[in-house]
């Protein structure tokens, strides 16, 4: 009898622990990566599960972006300096409400870039003297001052068309190598707001 019922212990225990692995839950199959598009020029990339808030993430300001806003700021502030000569030396009334939309739209932009640089601590400093695409020179500013009538309308419209083509293409130029969400949101609006400027003022009369 003994024998007996140690040999039903046994079955028993075994019984039991049998019962409690089953009880333990099963690995869930591997989830899915996530996908998430590359930035211009480069691939996709596939993310472990878990890694995607990580990795949306705003991102660094690099570099170019620090460059990017700098060299815009002083962009705008040309522009500015340009539209003001308008209300008082232009004669279309077309080209003085165009100007004026310029200044509203580019007044803001620059505070909005100065607040940027404020936030992420001003960045690396780079030759205040570089080179921007578009910039009248000296020479063209003056000429521009001297001018009233259609002879400044025309003049106004050939420069500030020079002026917004270098501005898309310096912000072309920071979507390709920039990492900073908002300058990539900012020059976006450049490219598309200005190149459709470039269409209005050479209905006004630019070749």
């Amino acid at each position: 009898m003994r024998r007996v019922w140690v040999v039903g212990l046994i079955v028993v225990v075994a019984g039991v622990t049998l019962s409690g692995c089953t009880e333990e839950p099963k690995p869930e199959p591997d989830s899915p990566g996530v996908i998430v598009p590359g930035r211009p020029g480069e691939d996709a990339k596939t993310l472990a599960p878990g890694a995607a808030p990580r990795a949306a993430a705003k991102d660094e300001p690099n570099d170019t972006d620090f460059r990017y806003v700098r060299m815009m700021i002083k962009h705008h502030r040309q522009a500015l300096e340009m539209t003001s000569l308008v209300p008082q030396r232009g004669a279309n009334p077309t080209l003085k409400s165009f100007a004026s939309r310029i200044a509203d739209t580019q007044g803001p932009d620059i505070k909005s870039m100065e607040a940027w640089l404020t936030k992420n601590g001003g960045g690396p400093a780079h030759d205040s003297h570089e080179q921007m695409r578009g910039m009248a020179s000296p020479e063209q500013l003056a000429a521009l001052r001297a001018a009233s009538g259609p002879e400044f309308d025309k003049l106004f419209l050939q420069l500030m068309t020079a002026h917004h083509e270098g501005a898309v293409v310096m912000a072309t130029d920071v979507l390709q190598t920039g990492s900073d969400v908002f300058v990539e949101e900012m020059a976006q609006d450049v490219v598309v707001s200005q190149q459709k400027e470039i269409g209005q003022m050479r209905a006004m009369g630019t070749p």
